[in-house]
């Protein structure tokens, strides 16, 4: 067996905050969403995903892969937001296995409405904080660790509007 390598105590302080600032970003950004939208953080990310997808419609395992979700969890809240006429799940004519997930147009107005105080609330939790240089070397580090997270690049990535995938 091979001797571990322990963290430094710098390395540790590093990873212990960074941690925390994980943990804290997205308990932030849900108690913001819940408050001011009554949306946790997971439904709006589905939202947009379902918004910014080809006919704001994806097949449930492609919601649940974008989202980084099991299929089990992604169908309890699916339910919820069907129940509350945001979203609508169906099957194609000749597809009888794979369940389609699509935004309604009532959906895509709660998302409006909730897109705001959302973008001000990631604001002022990270890019507020951040010089702009700082802001290139976070993004840098995140593609390092995506690097060596998914070096395949299996895993989505951030999708621009243009439809084109950054694969780094």
């Amino acid at each position: 067996m091979a001797e571990v390598v322990w963290l430094d105590d710098g390395q540790q302080r590093t990873w212990r905050t960074f941690l925390a600032a994980v943990h804290l970003l997205d308990a932030s950004l849900d108690r913001q969403l819940r408050r001011d939208s009554g949306l946790p953080h997971t439904y709006y990310q589905a939202l947009a995903m379902l918004s910014e997808a080809p006919e704001r419609s994806l097949t449930m395992t492609e919601l649940a892969r974008l989202l980084r979700s099991s299929p089990s969890r992604l169908s309890h809240a699916a339910a919820k937001l069907e129940d509350d006429g945001l979203i609508r799940r169906f099957r194609r004519p000749g597809d009888r296995r794979t369940t389609f997930v699509e935004l309604t147009e009532k959906g895509e107005r709660v998302l409006e409405a909730a897109a705001p105080g959302h973008v001000a609330e990631v604001r002022r939790v990270l890019f507020d904080v951040l010089e702009p240089e700082q802001v290139g070397q976070l993004r840098a580090i995140a593609e390092a660790m995506l690097g060596v997270l998914d070096p395949e690049g299996a895993e989505p990535r951030y999708t621009d509007p243009g439809g084109t995938r950054t694969r780094n």
